[in-house]
């Protein structure tokens, strides 16, 4: 069995990364943030080197943040949070404390890694008709813009948990850099322009959101500067009260009061079902700290998070399938052919067996083990495809290439969140994915706090994905809704070599996963194996394909074998985090997707 070096890796990664070196936040960081008007910002690069900590995200002034907190004695956990709080104000379509999300820490005092269950939960009153209206399921787009997809956010709660456990700073003194940013405003980009516009009937329909999204009626113009006074007093209020506002006090009154009954402008016409949040929900609502899956590839430790999200066990799953696969010696072809296999068998699996396990009974250690793995890749053949949707396996009675029960489709999961990974110069290690669902939530800003909230709850199935078999992802009171994020360390003898994370819904376990074996695999430095092309197969009819592969010589190979492909113009937005053989940190994010990321050092390389 092959066994990849990483030293070897990373020697690769280095001589691509210092193309880049350098990218660090500006000097006058602790004075505003950059990316916006008299700012002093550093140009925005994908991938840094060096010494004193990283920080990697989709945003500049986010990255910064988290730069500025490490500079200031943080720790990772510490510069995680003050990152995640400035992606609050400058991806507010995909994050912020209306939502929820997964945390992953390694502890490089005790080698351990540790996670938190930040998912949001459905009402104590929610049945497993939540979104049935007459016996029939809503239209998908009416469920996401009203009162009945928001779920109890968590977000807030897994930011205190998080720096009560294992953080080195106060809250207050966290959000101090996202405050600033909110009340001082960043640049509008053409990605943050196409959202606003993508989504502008929506947010036209909620006087708080268009006041807040749509000056002067329109999206804002590119170049121009977004300011968000109401989150800054939010945040600072956060800091000063602590969470318990928003689980105990006003700040939780008015989300109630926003989901219980949706604002509608004077003439609109929509139909926002109001939900059936309560003050009781919020102040019930705990983060769990869970045990991490855990699993080997390669020699080396993989660990992601377990179910309430299938991200762990699903891409656990399709690594260990491929684990007999020499997939460095494999054409380009037969690589890509044996990934969206593997993708395709681990989805199969994932529908059937994962949910809530507060609820459902997910065979975790099973789903990973490498006896149930062996059972299902002997269905991969060199010169056929799999017919999707495919029937899962059962991991507790492994038969090789057997079946269980009928094929279901996956259900729709809504692409957007975002991700961020941070390491401190302590050998600390935070991959933490954070989401409001779909691009814009609900579309219901709360009025005068300056953040919108989620419509995570539409991540449940809206009726059986099979109506002849037990679908574990239906609703329940106080359940968390099935999730696919997917933050993912690895480990080499007990120490992070590799931290990784994207957004996208479903794909975002393709993303992990595609980007892990292009790494450990196919030895393409971290910041290539996350620009490389994609494919997304999540058991459906068709696997689909980004434009530099749609349009490629492997499209016509792999249809050759039977692959049947559709176009998706854009499949994740990864970033990462690797510890170098000479102690130095590589940052890398995408060099194009979403408009390019921001990868951060504390001090550029041959700086010490």
């Amino acid at each position: 069995m092959r066994r990849v070096t990483v030293r070897n890796l990373s020697c690769l990664a280095v001589a691509a990364a210092l193309l880049s070196v350098g990218a660090t936040a500006p000097p006058s960081a602790a004075g505003g943030p950059p990316g916006r008007p008299g700012g002093d910002a550093a140009a925005k690069a994908p991938v840094a080197v060096g010494y004193g900590g990283a920080v990697s995200s989709v945003d500049q002034d986010a990255s910064a943040a988290g730069i500025e907190v490490l500079r200031e004695g943080g720790n990772a956990v510490d510069a995680a949070v003050a990152t995640a709080a400035a992606l609050g104000v400058t991806e507010p379509y995909s994050a912020g404390i209306g939502g929820g999300g997964y945390f992953v820490y390694y502890d490089a005092k005790s080698h351990r890694v540790r996670t938190i269950d930040g998912r949001e939960t459905a009402p104590r009153s929610a049945g497993s008709s939540l979104f049935l209206e007459n016996g029939k399921p809503l239209a998908f787009a009416d469920a996401v813009t009203s009162g009945l997809s928001v779920g109890t956010p968590g977000t807030a709660a897994t930011w205190d948990s998080a720096l009560a456990s294992w953080g080195r700073k106060s809250l207050g003194a966290v959000l101090k850099p996202a405050e600033r940013i909110a009340r001082n405003g960043f640049t509008v980009d053409p990605t943050f322009r196409g959202q606003t516009q993508d989504n502008q009937s929506r947010f036209a329909d909620f006087p708080a959101t268009a006041k807040l999204f749509l000056p002067g009626g329109q999206p804002p113009a590119v170049g121009s500067t977004l300011r968000n006074p109401d989150l800054a007093r939010t945040y600072e209020e956060l800091g000063r009260e602590g969470v318990g506002d928003l689980y105990r006090g006003g700040l939780g009154q008015d989300i109630v009061r926003t989901v219980r009954k949706p604002d509608l402008a004077p003439g609109s016409t929509r139909n926002a079902r109001p939900g059936d949040l309560t003050a009781e929900d919020l102040r019930a609502y705990e983060p769990l700290h869970r045990a991490p899956t855990e699993t080997t590839y390669r020699g080396l430790g993989v660990y992601g998070m377990a179910p309430s999200s299938s991200g762990g066990t699903t891409v656990g799953e399709a690594l260990n399938i491929l684990e007999r696969t020499d997939l460095s010696k494999a054409s380009q072809a037969q690589y890509l052919h044996h990934y969206i296999e593997a993708s395709r068998i681990a989805f199969a699996d994932r529908g059937r067996w994962v949910g809530d396990p507060a609820f459902e009974s997910v065979p975790t250690k099973e789903l990973l083990s490498q006896r149930f793995a062996d059972s299902r890749s002997c269905l991969i053949k060199d010169d056929a495809v799999l017919t999707s949707p495919l029937a899962p396996g059962d991991p507790r009675h492994p038969e090789r290439c057997g079946n269980s029960g009928s094929a279901a489709p996956t259900t729709y999961e809504g692409e957007n969140t975002t991700h961020l990974t941070v390491a401190d110069k302590w050998g600390n290690v935070v991959a933490y994915t954070l989401t409001i669902e779909q691009t814009g939530g609900s579309a219901m800003t709360v009025p005068g706090r300056g953040f919108l909230l989620n419509n995570e709850l539409t991540d449940f199935s809206f009726v059986p994905a099979d109506p002849s078999a037990h679908d574990p992802n239906l609703p329940g009171p106080g359940k968390r809704p099935r999730s696919s994020i997917s933050p993912t360390l690895v480990l080499q003898g007990g120490k992070p070599v590799l931290a990784l994370g994207s957004p996208g819904g479903a794909t975002i376990i393709t993303t992990v996963l595609q980007t892990l074996i292009g790494h450990l695999d196919r030895g393409l430095p971290l910041v290539d194996a996350i620009a490389a092309p994609r494919a997304s197969q999540r058991n459906a009819a068709t696997t689909e394909l980004e434009p530099a592969l749609y349009d490629s010589p492997l499209r016509a190979q792999l249809e050759a074998l039977g692959h049947k492909f559709t176009l998706n113009p854009e499949i994740g937005a990864a970033t990462g985090v690797q510890r170098l053989p000479d102690g130095r940190w590589l940052a890398a994010a995408e060099p194009v997707r979403r408009g390019g990321g921001s990868a951060m050092v504390v001090h550029p390389a041959g700086r010490p």
